[in-house]
């Protein structure tokens, strides 16, 4: 649940759907770069909330319905697998579905074909389902969260296609919560100077954890699909099993559309980055 899916919040689900390849891979990482901290410590006075809420978007956000958004992921200078993020409107919802693979000499360490579609309010960013097909090595399941806002419920139904068993559990969640996948869209959206931080509330199925975003700096990057003037945040999860586990850097453009433009997520058993290929709008 979320001690698997935050690793994709720690960078995008993408990076989720790869969680895998460090149960397989033990050797010693090959050393990358992170990012240099190039700006002072957050202040008191430089805290977005200082609660954990999920804020709605400013007025002037769109949500980028109809856009298909085509990452490309790296390993050790292995390709490690693609990712596809399609935005489209679901009636007054807006629905966000990602398909991840596992390619080239990865796919051989480990298979991942996972499908993950969240659907939210974007003009709340509240969550409102979340269901994943997962397929990584042996692993087969199919998993449905649906948030019950007036009951304050997040309702987790876990269906394993391997032995047929399934596990059933609801959680509390606050008036407002995000998801694994909403969650990565939600930061970008948030106004915010380098140098601040905010936290929100994210449920996968289980206990809702809060998630603080370090907005760390300003900078102009250069990914396969162009060159992007963005601002970087590194989200820290404040509890659960990941806490303290590894480190995780997501790159928004600044434009209207703040997508996620370049992940980058560094845990014990390597570094994996993300980077967009292109934008293609659907059924194009």
């Amino acid at each position: 649940m979320v001690r698997i899916s935050i690793i994709l919040l720690a960078a995008i689900c993408v990076v989720l759907s790869f969680r895998a390849i460090g149960v397989q891979a033990q050797s010693a990482e090959r050393q990358h770069p992170t990012p240099a901290a190039q700006d002072p410590p957050a202040k008191p006075t430089d805290i977005i909330e200082s609660a954990s809420h999920v804020q709605a978007p400013p007025a002037t956000y769109k949500f980028p319905h109809g856009q298909n958004l085509i990452y490309g992921g790296e390993w050790r200078l292995f390709n490690a697998g693609t990712a596809t993020l399609q935005l489209e409107n679901n009636g007054q919802d807006g629905r966000i579905v990602i398909t991840a693979d596992s390619t080239g000499a990865v796919a051989l360490l480990y298979h991942v074909h996972d499908r993950m579609e969240s659907v939210i309010d974007p003009k709340t960013f509240c969550s409102r389902s979340l269901k994943k097909h997962t397929e990584e090595g042996f692993r087969r399941v199919d998993t449905n969260l649906a948030v019950d806002y007036p009951r304050n419920k997040a309702v987790y139904d876990e269906k394993n296609l391997k032995n047929n068993s399934s596990k059933h559990a609801e959680n509390d969640v606050p008036e407002c919560v995000s998801d694994v996948i909403s969650g990565i869209f939600y930061a970008g959206t948030v106004q915010a100077e380098p140098g601040g931080q905010f936290s929100f509330p994210l449920n996968d199925g289980g206990k809702t954890v809060d998630v603080r975003v370090h907005v760390e700096a300003r900078e102009e990057i250069k990914v396969p699909a162009g060159t992007y003037k963005t601002i970087r945040m590194q989200p820290e999860v404040l509890s659960g099993p990941l806490k303290g586990k590894g480190k995780v850097w997501v790159w928004y453009s600044e434009d209207a559309n703040h997508i996620p433009v370049q992940m980058r997520a560094k845990m014990f058993w390597g570094t994996l980055s993300f980077k967009l290929q292109r934008m293609e709008q659907a059924g194009k």
